[in-house]
């Protein structure tokens, strides 16, 4: 999915409408500043932030062994939050998914094509600005 605006995830961004994504512990604190951060640094290599959107694991079922652990292997958001980012992702038309989260290579694809545009971590773009 990266190759289809230029391969590079610094590329990726520069001139492109972008959706902010995050999973986030519900006892984040933090979530407006990561988010603020995140998009500082889309802004700084190029990109425009089209919107946001967050899923905050809670601690029912499970406790607090699994908020930091991802919905899906797959995705790492639950189903229907994808289905919403995706939708969201759509209807703005944006051209590229930044998630706060790291993102496996499996998971930038399955969400790249469910997005409809490449999706990729934030730490794929730090690099980018050292």
């Amino acid at each position: 999915m990266m190759g289809s605006r230029g391969g590079r995830p610094g590329s990726l961004v520069r001139g492109a409408d972008v959706m902010l994504v995050g999973l986030f512990s519900a006892k984040d604190t933090q979530v407006d500043a990561k988010l603020d951060h995140l998009a500082a640094l889309v802004e700084a290599l190029g990109g425009r932030v089209v919107g946001r959107q967050v899923q905050r694991r809670g601690v029912s079922r499970g406790g607090a062994r699994k908020m930091t652990s991802p919905f899906s292997r797959r995705t790492l958001l639950s189903s229907g939050k994808a289905r919403e980012v995706a939708d969201a992702c759509r209807s703005a038309g944006v051209e590229v998914a930044v998630f706060v989260n790291p993102l496996t290579e499996h998971q930038r694809t399955v969400l790249g094509d469910l997005f409809g545009c490449p999706a990729i971590g934030s730490d794929d773009l730090s690099e980018h600005l050292a």
